[in-house]
């Protein structure tokens, strides 16, 4: 099935009428909209390529890495009485980690906001002015450190908890600082497996068959989430529901599908845009989804993003007007979760009297609505792809569209979606410099 593309400029209101929430029986899926990247390619294009995307499609469950395909709900539990014994103890909670076990729980914690502890992401960096702004986040306070590595032995989240250990004991005494750690490594082995063994930590298990940038939705991430606040069950229940709709498989090969015959006409470069601020580190996820997966053997779809408005003002020139070696994928929110509304200015000195009464949600709209148009028009394909509104459920829907999308692209690449051999040649470099000094 090859989407219907759709033109024009869609009539828009201040508010959308949307199905009513999954908790209440109904449900509205995630949609793709490909209307303005159809002067670029044709409905025969698409039919044609789609039949490589089924393929794929039907390659990836007997790949490798692939357990997140189905979410696992058994974990719940675990997680839920881990994160509330961090909340009983604590203000702050540290979470160490990197790439993959740092980038999904931060997007799903940047995007919803919970009632759980403050979270400080750690060991994700070698800057000593982002550590120590940590430790200031977390000294004068109660906290725990949930450290998060598979192999305990990559190196910025290995020392960022080798100095929080330290704080922790410093602070607690050895037998206080063992009850609020939380290791989350492999289920077997590892330099942070047998520590955590030793000192008699609580643990999780990395799965063993879903890689880092997978793992949003498994124990790897969830602790974190969950100790924000999060309803990580709806989180999974959303992706459950995605795993299981045949609107998201559409969708996910018809994504991968446009995304390759873009490239293949010279578009080497997507922009994920969202005029949504708190979507920004979904944005960097995606970056490291897309990037990870696909940029091998000297091929691949260079992963960018950028946050408008705010953007427009220092990127738009660019995208409007330079290299036409780009196209663009919006994600676009149809409900806002707070309503504004712009008043009347007696002497209205700005000239903006006639948008009073009106919400700054449909300024918003209306933004975004010229800024697709003003792309299009400029020889920038767009591909829109519509979340009903930033809620548990629709965002864990949305993690395994793009995981789906992503993987079934990898495959159209020819390549492997859950390597990254490339990752090593810096750290081998690094190491051997390392241990000249």
């Amino acid at each position: 099935m090859v989407p219907v593309l759709k033109t024009g400029v869609a009539k828009t209101t201040a508010s959308s009428n949307l199905a009513p929430s999954a908790k209440k029986g109904g449900f509205m899926s995630v949609k793709l909209d490909l209307g303005l990247a159809e002067s670029f390619i044709s409905k025969d294009e698409l039919a044609a390529k789609r039949s490589k995307a089924d393929d794929a499609y039907i390659k990836l469950p007997k790949m490798d890495m692939t357990g997140w395909l189905v979410p696992d709900e058994n974990v719940l539990p675990r997680i839920t009485k881990l994160a509330n014994k961090i909340k009983s103890n604590s203000q702050v909670l540290i979470s160490i980690g990197i790439g993959g076990s740092y980038l999904g729980a931060k997007a799903v914690t940047e995007a919803i906001s919970g009632e759980g502890v403050e979270v400080v992401f750690a060991g994700n960096s070698l800057s000593s002015k982002e550590l120590q702004r940590a430790l200031d986040a977390a000294l004068d306070k109660d906290f725990a450190v949930c450290v998060i590595s598979k192999s305990g032995g990559t190196l910025e989240p290995a020392l960022a908890f080798r100095i929080f250990r330290k704080a922790l004991v410093e602070k607690y005494g050895e037998d206080e600082a063992s009850n609020r750690i939380f290791a989350i490594t492999d289920a077997k082995k590892g330099s942070l497996h047998d520590l955590a063994v030793e000192k008699g930590w609580e643990m999780l298990a990395v799965p063993d068959d879903v890689g880092g940038r997978f793992s949003v939705l498994t124990a790897a991430q969830l602790l974190t989430i969950a100790a924000k606040g999060v309803d990580i069950k709806e989180l999974l229940a959303g992706a459950k529901k995605a795993s299981t709709d045949k609107k998201c498989l559409e969708n996910a090969k018809n994504y991968a599908t446009a995304r390759h015959l873009l490239y293949k006409k010279g578009k080497k470069i997507e922009i994920l845009s969202s005029f949504e601020p708190s979507l920004q580190y979904l944005a960097e996820w995606w970056k490291q989804l897309f990037g990870e997966s696909e940029g091998k053997n000297q091929q691949g779809i260079f992963p960018a993003s950028v946050s408008f408005t705010t953007d427009l003002h220092s990127l738009g020139q660019f995208i409007q007007d330079g290299e036409r070696d780009i196209f663009e994928t919006v994600l676009k929110v149809e409900k806002s979760a707070a309503e504004i509304i712009i008043p009347v200015d007696d002497g209205n000195g700005d000239g903006l009297n006639y948008l009073a009464g009106k919400t700054l949600s449909f300024v918003n709209e209306m933004a975004l609505i010229g800024t697709k148009k003003a792309h299009a028009d400029g020889s920038v394909p767009v591909i829109e792809v519509v979340l009903p509104e930033i809620t548990p459920f629709n965002l864990g829907y949305l993690i395994y569209f793009f995981e789906l999308s992503c993987a079934i692209s990898a495959i159209l690449f020819g390549v492997s979606p859950f390597d990254q051999p490339g990752v090593e040649a810096y750290k081998n470099n690094m190491f051997e410099l390392l241990r000249e000094t």
